[in-house]
């Protein structure tokens, strides 16, 4: 037993992703970090580096359709940010907003069929807005500048797909299977329900920084299958130790602006590299480069190690609460009274529709 599981830990996927794609990556998140510290807001730039991230749902697919599903990831992206950080208008509000966000964008997602990394960054980025250092006068100041980088996000991905196009033709555009009920309503209102108590057991505790409990939470909630989510569950426990070892080290270098942006941009290079291969591996570099999100424009006025501590808490319990929901995730007793419940709910019309539509357990991720 102990042998498969260090297999299942330990095991390296191969991948045909070369270099081009992660340096693109790195080019649409650090971009908006470098016109920030040449303007001296740095502040700026890691807001518009949000909506750089729009740039990982990049497909393979003929140009016309890689290029609508970015500008509508790009407009997700935007409006996350908008909802997150509307929330601020009442701080209890936080957990319905995320808990909202989650349900309606995993919806969306898996009704359309949106590959990995699917609706984690919407989430992580209407988290971060939740709790972002702002006043509400300067919400549409800071929801235009996630736009405005994503905008540079899909002009980036234009020009790496002219070049990718001309190396390699474009896979066909897969076919749409038939959306089930339990594959787009129900397991997106357990995702959701898990987010949203996620964050609320973080706000319960009182914790300092509770936005990355409910992203670490939707990291281990969206494996495939049980299995899945337990593995990713020790990745991403462990691999955040060691990539809280890493920060450390690279905090202790002396840090500004300019450094800050060209290191931001090497570990979206090698997490791009790496994700697809190891998840554990990828978030020994995602640790570091999610801190330096959250604290770089107050770099040197805190306490690092009180920080590094916070996140490990985090995502500890981010972690904990994703593997509980992932057990209900993917409990076929579970799901068939929550279904019950949830088709009471629904019009006659469309109840008679999602009768018999039900996902075997195992397929819900």
């Amino acid at each position: 037993m102990l042998r498969t599981e260090w297999r299942h830990l330990t095991a390296i996927n191969r991948s045909d992703r070369d270099w081009r794609m992660p340096f693109a990556a790195a080019l649409a998140t650090g971009l908006p970090l470098l016109i920030g510290a040449g303007l001296d807001r740095l502040d700026f730039g890691l807001v518009a580096s949000f909506g750089g991230l729009v740039f990982l749902y990049t497909t393979n697919t003929p140009l016309h359709h890689r290029m609508v599903l970015l500008m509508a990831a790009a407009f997700g992206m935007t409006a996350s940010f908008a909802l997150g950080a509307m929330s601020r208008i009442h701080p209890p509000l936080a957990v319905l907003a995320l808990a909202a966000v989650a349900t309606l964008v995993t919806m969306v997602c898996r009704y359309y069929r949106v590959g990995p990394p699917g609706s984690l960054f919407f989430i992580m980025v209407a988290a971060i807005g939740a709790y972002s250092p702002m006043t509400l006068p300067q919400l549409p100041q800071q929801t235009g500048l996630v736009a405005l980088g994503a905008l540079l996000a899909c002009i980036v991905a234009f020009f790496h797909s002219l070049a990718e196009l001309r190396r390699k033709p474009p896979a066909p555009v897969p076919p749409r299977p038939p959306a089930t009920f339990d594959f787009v309503i129900l397991d997106s209102v357990i995702i959701g329900v898990c987010v949203g108590a996620a964050l609320a057991i973080a706000q319960a505790l009182q914790l300092e920084r509770p936005y990355w409990v409910p992203v670490s939470c939707l990291a281990v909630i969206q494996g495939a299958s049980l299995r899945a989510a337990w593995t990713r569950h020790v990745q991403r426990i462990v691999g955040t130790g060691v990539g809280l070892l890493l920060c450390w080290g690279l905090l202790v270098l002396p840090l500004e602006k300019w450094s800050i942006g060209l290191l931001m941009m090497a570990l979206v290079f090698v997490i791009e590299t790496l994700v697809v291969r190891h998840y554990g591996l990828a978030t020994v570099f995602i640790t570091p480069l999610t801190i330096l999100f959250a604290e770089a424009a107050t770099l040197g006025h805190g306490a690092p190690d009180a920080v590094m501590q916070a996140r490990f808490i985090d995502t500890l319990l981010g972690c904990v609460v994703g593997l509980a929901g992932a057990v209900c995730l993917h409990n076929a007793g579970f799901r068939e009274v929550l279904g019950r419940l949830l088709r009471r709910l629904l019009p006659a019309r469309l109840r008679a529709k999602a009768q018999g539509t039900g996902v075997p357990p195992g397929t819900a991720g």
